[in-house]
């Protein structure tokens, strides 16, 4: 098996590489491509950043301050006692998560479909739980959840395939779902118009190495210091080279190449060459009609800037790198993308504001201060100046304090404290409004209180605040649509060989199939001698197959809400569980349900049982008792047929040996009149009885195996023709037996 990606290769140098001819003309537009999509990419990916640092701030970074802001307040990170508060209450990443979340819980599926006259629905589910498998031994999930997050988050997420060999000892490869934590490693071509990048020409993922790891892997490219002497140019430098670290990419391309297509009888195509094409000739003959067409063929390539490092051609037709967007806009010919943070940043930033203010009223003066007159504190001024910052167990005054007419002056009491304005009050609670509105999300959808109050009006209210942010859940969607269309596309050419193949069921069951890519039907069933199905062989190649998206919740989900249903449908009708009680225990979630299930199964009625709810070995048993009682008929109607044939043949072997003794009694009484007669009246009465008889048909019908009509005038073998007796001749009369003439 050959490796078509180049990903399992690594250390191996292309012939050429960094040599003047077609590698260079390759790298030369590899650095081409990128430059442009580092300019038209530039801005939008400076606020994607921008909105990445924004989510993500906290208390310790401070990064939703604006530095101009945190250097009039005097606050810096690990802020002092004397500077104003610059506090951060973050509430943003409460909102992405309610989006995220609930794509977590209702996670976007694809369901692969035949559609051609080809293809069969038995292959498509194969195809279905071939796409688990591979979800599940790729952790897509995890791929997934970061493109669903980047994208919610700043904009953008991307998801990848790849291949690998499934293990150190076998050349069989396996597909796999790549995870891109990082999307701006990610450079795409600008010009797509796809949602997904489905339409992309070509595509860069980067990775930035330290040099001594670069030399370590690829102890066989050049020497990083002769960049210069390569004459990459200093704009193309600083792409590819810094001080400590030199970037790699994937670099993936679509080259186009001039091929020959085919068309045979029943409107069948395949490529001059191809299998398909000397399968078709073989059935076919030459082809009906043939054309030029544009082939695409994705190439790629693993380059550092200045040599290509690895090289080979993609199995599928679509670059392996999908796009997972949030908000797109395109402003003066430039791409512009965004997500949930974006428009609520200065929501979220007035709110910090109003929330420090309202802290330096009242949280930086617990304690308000004492109003006294001097001569109260006269020799203990050290204690009352700390007296509302610090906690003294006793404070000493002077009682004795008199005002100028004579009288004793109150002791010190403490000021009122300062109060927060009811307009400082309003004013963040209205920031706090501004980030709902601006990320499209009220209390309903973020499971507050509101004032609805029956379970149907909560559930439509959260209806409708989830139309908001539908637009992320839906393009979600759509990548993963795309990444089951690639894997239908990259599953019968990776799994080229015969082999044994695992699948997943719908509730996880797994179970094995075979696969057989050089069968020309696309399902083989294998028969014993009785008829029943033994084995079945599937090969996916055979007809065109689509993919369309679903998106609800999970089968464990499922279950769940059918057994709800199922227990109120019972309670309301308890003589269900005769005939239906099996399927509302296999729904519950405990050890042996299933078990037990199968059990409850047996005392119901097997009339009820339909044919698909039949034990494999119940069905088999059947199968062989129809096939006996065919057998059985089949017998039965030869055994009557021989029988009437007896019969005919008894009763012709009876109807002859009566002719045989008529004849020979006729025989014998014509022996005695010949006696008597002469030779002439002897030959005119046998002429006269044989002519009857053959007129008649009487003698040749009563000859055994004689089918034919004779002629009345056809001579008999051995006998000489004889003149007929002339009309009008008078025959003479044959006496009586034993009567003289």
């Amino acid at each position: 098996m050959t490796d078509v990606t180049g990903m399992v290769a690594a250390g191996n140098v292309a012939n050429g590489g960094g040599k003047k001819g077609g590698n260079q003309d390759v790298l030369a537009v590899a650095r081409s491509r990128m430059n442009m999509a580092i300019g038209a990419l530039s801005e939008s990916r400076e606020n994607e950043i921008d909105d990445l640092r924004f989510y993500a701030g906290s208390p310790d970074n401070q990064w939703q301050w604006p530095a101009d802001v945190l250097a009039t307040r005097g606050a810096v990170q690990g802020q002092s006692i004397n500077s104003r508060p610059c506090l951060t209450i973050n509430k943003l990443p409460q909102h992405v998560h309610q989006v995220t979340n609930d794509m977590r819980q209702n996670r976007p599926g694809a369901k692969v479909i035949p559609v051609d006259d080809k293809a069969d629905v038995k292959v498509a589910e194969v195809f279905n739980g071939m796409i688990r498998h591979i979800e599940y031994i790729s952790d897509a999930d995890v791929a997934y959840d970061t493109a669903c997050e980047n994208q919610v988050a700043y904009g953008e997420g991307y998801i990848r395939l790849l291949t690998d060999y499934c293990d150190s000892n076998s050349f069989e490869q396996d597909i796999k779902i790549g995870r891109v934590r990082n999307s701006f490693s990610v450079y795409m071509d600008p010009a797509i118009q796809d949602p997904t990048g489905a339409d992309a020409k070509w595509c860069f993922v980067t990775e930035d190495i330290e040099k001594d790891e670069f030399h370590r892997l690829y102890p066989n490219a050049a020497p990083v210091t002769t960049l210069q002497s390569l004459g990459v140019g200093d704009q193309n430098l600083t792409q590819w080279l810094n001080e400590d670290t030199i970037r790699i990419a994937d670099y993936y391309y679509v080259d186009y190449s001039t091929k020959t297509l085919n068309l045979y009888p029943g409107n069948v195509t395949a490529f001059k060459g191809s299998r398909e094409d000397k399968m078709y000739k073989e059935m076919y003959g030459e082809p009906k009609k043939t054309r030029q067409v544009q082939d695409p063929v994705v190439r790629y390539c693993k380059i550092n800037g200045y040599e290509i490092l690895e090289e080979n051609v993609w199995a599928g037709q679509w670059i392996p790198v999908i796009r997972v967007v949030g908000n797109e806009f395109e402003v003066d010919g430039r791409l512009y993308v965004s997500g949930l943070v974006r428009n609520a940043k200065d929501a979220q930033r007035m709110y910090n504001y109003w929330v420090s203010q309202e802290a330096e009223m009242l949280a930086l003066a617990p304690k308000a201060p004492f109003i006294g007159y001097g001569g109260q504190f006269e020799g203990y001024e050290d204690k009352w100046k700390t007296a509302n910052t610090n906690n003294w167990p006793y404070l000493e005054v002077n009682p004795d304090v008199t005002d100028g007419s004579g009288s004793v002056l109150p002791l010190p009491q403490r000021a009122q404290p300062p109060m927060a304005s009811s307009g400082l009050l309003q004013a963040k609670s209205g920031a706090a409004e501004d980030i709902k509105s601006t990320t499209g999300q009220y209390n309903a959808s973020l499971g507050m209180g509101s004032n609805e109050r029956s379970g149907k009006a909560i559930l439509a209210r959260q209806k409708e605040g989830d139309v908001g942010t539908y637009h992320y859940g839906d393009n979600l969607s759509r990548a993963v649509r795309h990444v089951a269309r690639q894997l239908v596309d990259l599953i019968p050419k990776i799994y080229d060989t015969e082999r044994i193949a695992r699948i997943i069921g719908e509730d996880g069951e797994t179970k094995m199939v075979k696969i057989n890519p050089e069968q020309q039907q696309p399902v083989k069933e294998i028969v014993d001698e009785t008829g029943v199905v033994i084995e079945k062989i599937y090969n996916p190649g055979v007809g065109k197959y689509d993919v369309v998206a679903s998106t609800g919740p999970g089968y464990a989900t499922k279950r769940q809400e059918a057994l709800e249903a199922m227990a109120q449908l019972l309670q309301g009708n308890p003589d269900l569980w005769k005939v239906a009680g099996d399927l509302f225990v296999k729904n519950m979630d405990w050890p042996g349900a299933q078990e037990m299930a199968k059990r409850f199964a047996k005392t119901i009625d097997p009339k009820i049982m339909e044919d698909g709810d039949k034990s494999p070995a119940l069905q088999a048993a059947e199968q062989q008792i129809q096939a006996m009682g065919q057998e059985m008929e089949q017998m039965h109607q030869m055994i009557t047929n021989v029988g009437k044939s007896i019969e005919v043949q008894e009763q012709q072997r009876k109807d002859f040996e009566a002719q045989v003794k008529a004849f020979d009694a006729e025989t014998k009484r014509l022996s005695v009149v010949q006696a008597s007669m002469s030779p002439e009246q002897i030959q005119d009465i046998v002429l006269g009885t044989v002519h009857g008889m053959i007129t008649s048909g009487d003698l040749i019908a009563e000859l055994p195996g004689q089918d034919m009509d004779v002629g009345p005038e056809m001579p008999q073998e051995g006998m000489e023709q004889q003149p007929m007796p002339q009309e009008g001749m008078e025959q003479q009369p044959i006496p009586p037996e034993g009567m003289p003439q």
